[in-house]
């Protein structure tokens, strides 16, 4: 069986973003989307987020490095669930418009996360 690494999609009218089959039992536990470095978002499966994400995030409480990577992947943090039936996630408006995604997505497999980009139309 190949591995997904890579994948495009448009939105739905309700910001839905439909996960490719093959990759939905790599989200049952849930979805965190996060804004990324730059102009783009990061889609971690809920179980990658608990276990690698956020014990990183809770370094020393005095570090400014550490602070900053807070307030970089909390600032708009959404968690939610990917639905059974049809594989779709919501985005929320403001982390599309962060990332300057309309419809159009380009997602990527980077390790254990996605980085969700703008699409080319």
């Amino acid at each position: 069986m190949a591995t997904v690494d890579y994948f495009q999609r448009k939105l739905d009218d309700k910001r839905r973003l439909t996960i490719p089959t093959e990759l939905r039992a790599e989200f049952a536990s849930g979805v965190v989307l996060t804004r990324g470095f730059q102009k783009y978002l990061h889609l971690y499966p809920k179980s990658v987020w608990d276990d690698d994400v956020e014990p990183l995030l809770k370094g020393n409480i005095l570090d400014e490095q550490t602070a900053d990577l807070n307030v970089q992947f909390r600032m708009g943090k959404t968690e939610g669930e990917c639905d059974a039936k049809q594989g779709r996630i919501t985005l929320e408006q403001h982390l599309l418009e962060y990332a300057g995604i309309d419809k159009d997505i380009v997602a990527v497999r980077v390790g254990k996360y996605w980085r969700l980009m703008a699409g080319t139309a």
